[in-house]
This record gives structure tokens, C-alpha cells and sequence, in this order.
């Protein structure tokens, strides 16, 4: 038994956001195998319907991955035919990821799975926007930063 309280499970923020988030990927899961791709392949098309093309890295930086990540789920995506990768004219380090017809089509589809999932929470709209802002600014308070570095330094 811990003499610490806030070792308890039931007081930890990281395992109820880690159970919240399983749960919410595992919806999305249910009505996304129905149409054959994965979460992480569901956000980076999130992330294309937002432009006309991107760069994979941006990808990447949208989705708070490294581009080493990121790489397989474009293969995947380009053999199911949703996107093309080309290499840009200027910069052949550069390849730019645009949606084809396929990927297009998708959209719909894509928007009835999250009202479906955005409804299983029965949070109100208002409810659900707060929430995604309070998830959103949390994010952003945990970045690790100089700060927490130079903590790292003094505590060895």
C-alpha cells in the first residue's frame, strides 16, 4: 500500500487522459476499419483537407510527429490511392502530399464518423469545445522547454 495519495490511480490525470484517449481512438477505430485506414492515417487526412498540399513535414508538425513516422503512414495512404507524394522541382528533399479523387471522396464519410463520435461523448457543443481547449492548452503547458531543461540539469 503507497504512503503517497497522489500515487494512487485514482488521482492520476496522466492515466484518466491515457484511458479517455483509448477510448475515444477505439470508437473512432470501429467506424474507420469500415472504410479501411487507421486513426494516425484519419488524422493525417484531417490535416489535407485543411489545404490543396503540404509539405510531409508539416504533416508532421500539425500532428505533433516526426517525419520518420509519419513517412509510413504516407505509403500506406498513397498505395490505398487516397494521396500522391512528389518530390518538389526545387528542393528534392522536399515532397509535397496532395489528396486525389479518391482522397476527396472521403471527406463526407470522414465528417458523419466525427459527428458520430463527437455525439457518443453527449457533451454539449459547449461542452466539447471547453473541453478541447482545456486538452488543447494543456498540450502546450507540457512541451518540454528550457526551462525544464535546465531543471533536468540541476536535479543530477
Amino acid at each position: 500500500m503507497t504512503k503517497y495519495n497522489n500515487l494512487l490511480l485514482d488521482n492520476q490525470l496522466c492515466f484518466a487522459l491515457y484511458a479517455a484517449t483509448n477510448s475515444v481512438i477505439r470508437y473512432y477505430r470501429f467506424y474507420l476499419k469500415e472504410i479501411g485506414i487507421t486513426y494516425t492515417q484519419y488524422l493525417v487526412l484531417l490535416t489535407l483537407w485543411e489545404t490543396k498540399g503540404i509539405k510531409a513535414t508539416e504533416i508532421g508538425v500539425a500532428l505533433k510527429l516526426d517525419l520518420a513516422t509519419v513517412t509510413p503512414i504516407l505509403q500506406r495512404l498513397e498505395a490505398l490511392k487516397f494521396i500522391t507524394r512528389e518530390r518538389s522541382k526545387d528542393d528534392e528533399r522536399v515532397v509535397l502530399i496532395k489528396l486525389t479523387k479518391e482522397g476527396l471522396a472521403l471527406e463526407e464519410n470522414i465528417a458523419d464518423i466525427q459527428h458520430k463520435v463527437a455525439c457518443k461523448t453527449h457533451l454539449s457543443e459547449m461542452e466539447f469545445k471547453r473541453l478541447k481547449a482545456t486538452l488543447n492548452d494543456l498540450t502546450d503547458a507540457m512541451e518540454i522547454n528550457a526551462e525544464d531543461q535546465s531543471l533536468l540539469k540541476q536535479c543530477k
